[in-house]
């Protein structure tokens, strides 16, 4: 099933949250997927990733798409709202519960950070020991017949019982060479699937939407580079076919750091402001012709 997807024409997406400003660092991400798609001969989508409706907001999204708009970006219409889609995740969740894989989790974000006794996941977080795992299915249903809310988790040691030995993904980083990197998921121990307020997480949705969108090329920031292994598990998990990986360099701001909407980074619209036109952020970006010395961006 993966070869014969993998065998037609790339597709690649550009995936934001509307949860705030597009900035420098989603440009570049925006960029690579269009230079890729052209030269692969390949189609580049759009998708909206707006599942946590307490952050994102129609006024970014309509940001967004002016910002992408007024780089040059244009995508085929409609696009995927993950909003729209909630019954594909719960399917998605159905089907790992049905093999035994899923659990409620009644912690809460504090408990479960004390739980953690000060590990953490790749991304820096507190890791879940599994304090949830450990109720009887009677004690679950009761306390879910009860009306606790539960976010529901995936049972990593069973997960992996269940998958491949050997998980592995082919990866390109910003080259034509590929590569063959092991993925190694029980680093993120039991990670979230269904949160108490989301249909889905990042995870599940992210995986769930690249399989029905047909995306071959998944080209994204470093900073996602171990959640590869995660995405890896699940679409085994899930019979999923798994697109080729291309991570790439981070924009960062003066001291080193990436740039982020919660650190209100410089954002493309300000930059429009500022009298910047879109050839002279192209080019800053690496994307344009000739030297512009408007705007300096680091990479890393």
């Amino acid at each position: 099933m993966a070869d014969d997807i993998l065998a037609t024409a790339p597709v690649l997406r550009f995936a934001p949250s509307p949860n705030g400003a597009l900035h420098l660092g989603h440009a570049y991400s925006a960029l690579m997927n269009e230079r890729l798609a052209a030269e692969t001969g390949g189609r580049l989508i759009l998708r909206i990733e707006d599942l946590d409706g307490a952050r994102c907001k129609p006024r970014f999204e309509a940001a967004i798409i002016a910002d992408l708009a007024w780089l040059g970006l244009r995508f085929p219409a409609p696009w995927r709202r993950q909003s729209e889609h909630r019954d594909d995740y719960a399917a998605a969740l159905a089907r790992l519960d049905q093999q035994g894989l899923v659990y409620p989790c009644f912690c809460s974000r504090s408990e479960a950070a004390r739980a953690s006794a000060g590990l953490r996941d790749p991304d820096g977080a507190p890791l879940y020991p599994g304090t949830c795992r450990a109720l009887t299915s009677t004690e679950a249903c009761a306390r879910l017949a009860r009306g606790e809310r539960a976010a529901f988790r995936l049972d990593m040691g069973r997960a992996l019982a269940a998958a491949p030995a050997h998980l592995s993904w082919v990866e390109y980083g910003e080259g034509a060479v590929p590569s063959e990197r092991a993925a190694a998921p029980a680093a993120w121990g039991d990670i979230v699937l269904s949160g108490r307020d989301l249909a889905a997480s990042y995870h599940l949705a992210v995986v769930v939407d690249d399989a029905l969108q047909g995306v071959t090329d998944v080209v994204r920031g470093r900073d996602l580079f171990a959640a590869t292994a995660v995405h890896r598990l699940l679409q085994e998990l899930l019979f999923c076919p798994a697109p080729r990986y291309r991570h790439h360099r981070l924009v960062l701001d003066r001291n080193g750091t990436k740039l982020a909407k919660s650190r209100q980074s410089a954002s493309v619209a300000e930059l429009r402001e500022s009298g910047l036109n879109p050839g002279e952020v192209r080019t800053a970006l690496g994307f344009g012709a000739g030297a512009g010395g408007a705007l300096t961006v680091a990479l890393g």
